[in-house]
């Protein structure tokens, strides 16, 4: 199972669970169509954007494969922390420069080990993402 978060052109993200198979063995960047969401998509075409595992380690399109790796990394996709050296302590440069830290990271190719897509809205369908989840809301409510 699948929680895909969908980010139209207007920045709101919508957020659905879904069962769909299709999407193993794509990779991040890949286009996908939304019939291979689900049926309310016809029309639609997404870009897998990210994605990250049930233990809550990103994708990385540097990665090549399925599994995990260690790799070196400056701040960005995958790191945010400062040293564990730093402390609790506020400073004022809170990102020390040329600071790289080796982190774990899973490969760009979408498992059944993911959790978590992220895609982004290339081609609108006939129907509205507002309209088409604004009943799946009803729905949940009745």
């Amino acid at each position: 199972m699948f929680k895909i978060n969908i980010s139209d052109k207007s920045g709101k993200t919508y957020k659905i669970e879904t069962e769909s198979e299709s999407l193993i063995g794509k990779s991040l960047h890949d286009k996908v169509l939304g019939e291979e969401i689900g049926p309310d998509f016809y029309g639609y075409e997404f870009e897998i954007t990210g994605a990250s595992d049930k233990a809550g380690f990103p994708s990385l399109e540097i990665v090549e494969g399925t599994g995990l790796k260690r790799v070196l990394l400056s701040y960005g996709k995958g790191m945010h922390k400062r040293p564990r050296k730093e402390g609790k302590k506020k400073r004022p440069n809170m990102k020390p420069k040329g600071l790289r830290l080796r982190k774990t990271v899973r490969g760009k190719v979408i498992s059944s080990d993911i959790v978590q897509i992220n895609l982004k809205v290339l081609k609108e369908g006939q129907k509205k993402l507002s309209e088409i989840f604004s009943k799946t809301e009803e729905n949940k409510q009745g």
